[in-house]
């Protein structure tokens, strides 16, 4: 029985040391994060698990988690938001009551009263914002793909003007955008979108969860590019030019969607604003 428990162990390490070698550009940092049990740790490791991106292993004993992320698709802040968001208190995050409270009797530790104030302000801000993000929707009559096109268009412009705080605001419109949206509305192009989805979410709540512009660029690539499939088989109310610029991630060349017909670059911004060219229009 000994032997066989010692062998779970060595398979249990070296599973978690070759999923902490499959992510690349590799950062490993050891933070608190508060729980009680090993239902704690499971729900703890799955938020924070993400193929090739993030990984973590969390100590019971110690109330320790070590986590390992790629430093150029993501950061511990937002790892450790997404494991508050699952009910876990941490260094940086403190979860919203109400999350909290649905935990499992056996998995609600002691918290301590100004991480409950601080949870309650998380949660106040959650929903002003939720509400701004439902009043802009139902002050439109545009259809869903022009809906997603034009939050698309706000971090577009916030990357031209270099302001990643704007991106990053306008990344999370988009994302809840996603995240809320109604299948049958995509008409014609709902195909392509399901297919698209995952990646498309995941760029979006990527640039919506950083400051740092070359990340959020690095995102805005493949979100681009996913988003252009999107609407060039859907009907859309408008022209839309795709544009390409041949230097962005080392002379192998990134594309962004625009309205305007004059190049203006979110991957260079004033440094080279006029830098690329129309690769393609879409016309309805």
């Amino acid at each position: 029985m000994k032997s066989f428990k010692n062998l779970l162990l060595v398979l249990f390490f070296f599973t978690a040391n070759l999923s902490f070698a499959q992510i690349k550009n590799a950062k490993t940092e050891t933070v608190k994060v508060w729980g009680n049990c090993g239902m704690c740790k499971s729900k703890i490791e799955k938020a924070a698990n993400q193929k090739n991106i993030s990984s973590a292993v969390w100590n019971e004993d110690t109330k320790e988690a070590k986590i390992t992320y790629n430093t150029k698709l993501t950061s511990l802040s937002a790892v450790l938001k997404k494991i508050a968001l699952v009910g876990y208190d941490n260094e940086m995050f403190a979860a919203p009551t109400e999350v909290y409270e649905k935990l499992h009797g056996c998995c609600q530790y002691d918290r301590p009263d100004n991480k409950k104030e601080k949870a309650k302000k998380i949660e106040k801000e959650e929903k002003v914002e939720t509400k701004v993000i439902v009043k802009e929707e139902a002050s439109t009559n545009q259809n869903t793909v022009d809906q997603l096109l034009n939050a698309y268009l706000k971090i577009k412009d916030a990357l031209v003007n270099s302001n990643a705080a704007n991106a990053a605001s306008a990344s999370a419109k988009l994302f809840n955008l996603f995240k809320n949206i109604n299948m049958e509305s995509l008409g014609q192009s709902h195909m392509t979108y399901m297919k698209l989805e995952e990646s498309l979410k995941q760029d979006a709540e990527h640039i919506s969860e950083t400051t740092e512009i070359s990340h959020q660029r690095d995102h805005f690539t493949s979100l681009s590019k996913n988003l252009f499939e999107v609407i060039k088989s859907a009907k859309i109310n408008t022209t839309v030019y795709y544009d390409y610029c041949p230097m962005f991630n080392n002379g192998k060349g990134a594309n962004w969607l625009s309205k305007d017909a004059a190049i203006k670059n979110p991957y260079y911004g004033s440094m080279m604003l006029g830098c690329g060219k129309v690769q393609e229009t879409i016309k309805q």
